[in-house]
């Protein structure tokens, strides 16, 4: 009898982000995070969730630059974090548009100011608007669209500078329950398709299971990692059955009841 074949070993995506025992106290003696090691790996969303106070935008402005650890480091890409780079793009919550500007112009913006000929970027960025669905609107202007179209504006932008790593606050937070829902759907089509590494922070539980490969669940005072939940939810077909799916139900569920207990 012939012997079986074994199962091919898949190497695992490598880590693009490394957070090594990372610290952050602000002035005044504030502690905001305490000895944080993660790794964010390529083609994977990772969701950072937990209570206000628990580090989570923190470590999202560390990891982007906006502001340094007090110890530890953040390697992306095999390169220590000493500020912004062009290797990280972020999806603000408040959108962050220049008014006065095109969707066209505004999606551009990142690649202009690094020099890039206008033929070229505005052809990327005709790209990442019609990826975000908001082809024909091109030379509309910030007011002219409503807030769920203008944070795709700010998608598109972020995607356009074409960053390996993209870091999103809360992108949703600021749109109604039909389009947050929408913007979900789609995000996941986005991952799939972009290959990046995608880092979100989020308070909804039911968005994070929702969108997550990987959730890691912090603590507060000072915000420390919990846990690290990968639910486990098929995502083809019907993006409702996601929501259905005993899994996901289960899921939000234990994510809710590890999470209780920090809550004043």
């Amino acid at each position: 009898m012939m012997a079986k074949p074994k199962p091919a070993i898949q190497t695992p995506p490598p880590a693009i982000v490394q957070v090594k025992s990372v610290s952050k106290t602000y002035p005044g003696g504030v502690e905001a995070l305490r000895d944080v090691s993660l790794d964010f790996r390529q083609g994977q969303l990772t969701t950072l969730l937990g209570p206000s106070g628990c580090g989570k935008t923190t470590l999202l402005k560390i990891v982007a630059g906006l502001i340094p650890a007090s110890g530890g480091e953040v390697v992306v890409d095999g390169k220590a974090v000493t500020g912004p780079g062009p290797e990280r793009a972020i999806v603000f919550q408040d959108f962050a548009l220049m008014p006065w500007a095109t969707v066209l112009r505004n999606v551009a913006f990142g690649l202009e100011l690094r020099g890039t000929p206008r033929a070229e970027r505005e052809a990327v960025a005709e790209k990442y608007i019609g990826e975000v669905g908001l082809k024909g609107f091109e030379n509309r202007y910030p007011h002219e669209l409503s807030g769920g179209m203008r944070q795709r504006v700010g998608l598109a932008r972020a995607l356009a500078v074409q960053a390996k790593v993209l870091l999103m606050d809360e992108p949703f937070s600021a749109v109604d329950e039909q389009t947050r829902r929408k913007f979900q759907e789609d995000l996941l089509q986005l991952v799939a398709i972009e290959r990046k590494t995608f880092i979100f922070v989020t308070h909804s539980i039911e968005e994070a299971v929702y969108v997550s490969d990987r959730i890691v669940l912090l603590h507060p005072r000072p915000g420390r990692i919990s846990s690290i939940v990968e639910p486990d939810i098929p995502r083809d077909g019907d993006p409702e059955k996601i929501r259905r799916n005993t899994t996901y139900i289960d899921t939000v569920e234990a994510i809710w009841q590890g999470l209780k207990q920090y809550l004043d």
